[in-house]
């Protein structure tokens, strides 16, 4: 038997004076089941939601708490044809433009071939005092004949992984990625692969991977989303190799060059992660900078030089780490709403998540400040306590800032057989009046 469909709506006045987080849990009593999440009519401070189409078995319970951002509203403007910034603690978006679009990554891509060695290092298949040898495809496509970036590393010499490392966070060494790639898989074809699989395992979806150095090649893509959460989940995974990144330079073979990270210079907390540039894409970077305990990581790309890089990048982290403060919104335990339940002895089940739930709100422009809760529904009886229901999503401006999975927080049985007829009646008037 098909699941009715149940439609309500409500309003809300945007009170003066009272925090975004005591909204959210003010907003908790009221409820939108709708097709499809509810728009404003208009954009005054008065709520006044439209039911758009409806889409069969999605339910979405809206929490309201300001009238929502206009459509490509954005806190903050760069000149970046793409970028990303992210929340390291909470994982809260702070910022997205074009987050999406696949993009070549230039010598970004030694992200995920670190990513590899870092993760092989681990798990113990790999030491840092381990050797490879400098093989002549190594030295002509990555070393001093290529006039690419490079470590300089001599012709058939051994070198130790820890310092090929080094070469390649701080000196974006291509003959270094190369030397790692062909022993570690006998090949750079062969690591190329294995840098797409281990792409696939960490959860990025996009990123596909041609050669180990980000040098142009048909199919080398990613997303400056994807970059983001990449270095995101350097630093989480590996913080005894993440440092390699904040080091301000790196001497092999006699030639000492500094870090081609601009934003290491700057003084301004930032200690990662790495440059790219293409013709394709223009100049690009992922950065990380901490400062009084909270730590952002941006990609951006489409930028027009390595100035413009610079500064564009710089402006973006700090203003994320200036514009905004952790909130928690809902403690741990404390339900966040409820789902409708269909042939239950109950008519809706209470949802909590698994613990708190933090975000970072701007410190300003609360106004732009939505969330609503997701699900698949009604929810078919019997419920068990703990299981999957939704997602509480929270919008900053025009941006998903974050999505938290939502559990029953109570267990439903079966309802009564006149429980279970009322519900079908339900069913058929609601179906008859869509």
């Amino acid at each position: 038997m098909a699941r009715p469909m149940r439609w309500l709506c409500a309003t809300e006045r945007k009170p003066d004076g009272i925090s975004a987080a005591r909204l959210i849990r003010r907003a908790k009593s009221l409820i939108l089941f709708a097709g499809l999440p509810a728009v404003p009519a208009n954009g005054s401070n008065i709520m006044q939601f439209r039911l758009l189409p409806p889409l069969a078995g999605l339910l979405v319970f809206g929490l309201l708490l300001f009238f929502q951002a206009p459509a490509g509203a954005q806190l903050f403007e760069t000149k970046a044809a793409q970028a990303f910034m992210i929340d390291a603690e909470t994982g809260t978006v702070l910022f997205s433009k074009e987050a999406d679009k696949p993009i070549p990554p230039a010598s970004m891509a030694k992200l995920m071939t670190m990513e590899v060695v870092f993760n092989a290092i681990k798990s113990g298949r790999l030491k840092l005092d381990d050797t490879f040898v400098v093989s002549e495809n190594a030295w002509r496509k990555g070393g001093a004949p290529s006039g690419t970036s490079t470590m300089f590393a001599k012709l058939k010499s051994s070198i130790r992984l820890e310092d090929l490392i080094q070469g390649v966070t701080v000196q974006a060494a291509n003959d270094g990625c190369i030397v790692i790639a062909e022993g570690m898989s006998g090949s750079e074809d062969n690591f190329a692969v294995q840098m797409t699989e281990r792409a696939r395992q960490i959860g990025l979806k996009t990123s596909t991977f041609v050669n180990s150095t980000g040098l142009p090649a048909d199919g080398q893509q990613t997303t400056v989303r994807e970059l983001a959460q990449l270095a995101l989940h350097l630093w989480r995974d590996y913080p005894d190799f993440y440092r390699y990144y904040a080091q301000k330079d790196f001497t092999w073979n006699k030639i000492s060059q500094r870090n081609r990270n601009p934003l290491l210079a700057m003084d301004i907390g930032a200690d990662g992660l790495a440059v790219g540039a293409s013709e394709a894409a223009g100049f690009g970077i992922v950065g990380s900078l901490s400062h009084n305990g909270t730590r952002v990581i941006a990609a951006m790309s489409g930028l027009a030089s390595d100035k413009e890089r610079a500064e564009e990048a710089r402006k973006l982290l700090d203003w994320g780490v200036r514009s905004f403060e952790k909130t928690e919104i809902f403690a741990r335990d404390e339900v966040v709403g409820e789902a409708q339940v269909f042939g239950g002895a109950k008519s809706g089940v209470t949802l909590k998540a698994k613990g708190p739930i933090d975000i970072f709100l701007p410190i300003t422009n609360r106004d732009k400040l939505t969330a609503r809760i997701v699900y698949d529904g009604p929810v078919a009886a019997p419920v068990e306590e703990g299981q999957p229901v939704g997602a509480l999503r929270v919008w900053i401006g025009d941006t998903l800032s974050q999505e938290t999975p939502l559990f029953a927080a109570e267990s439903i049985g079966v309802g009564t057989l006149p429980q279970r007829a009322l519900d079908a009646v339900k069913e058929l008037v609601i179906g008859w009046l869509r």
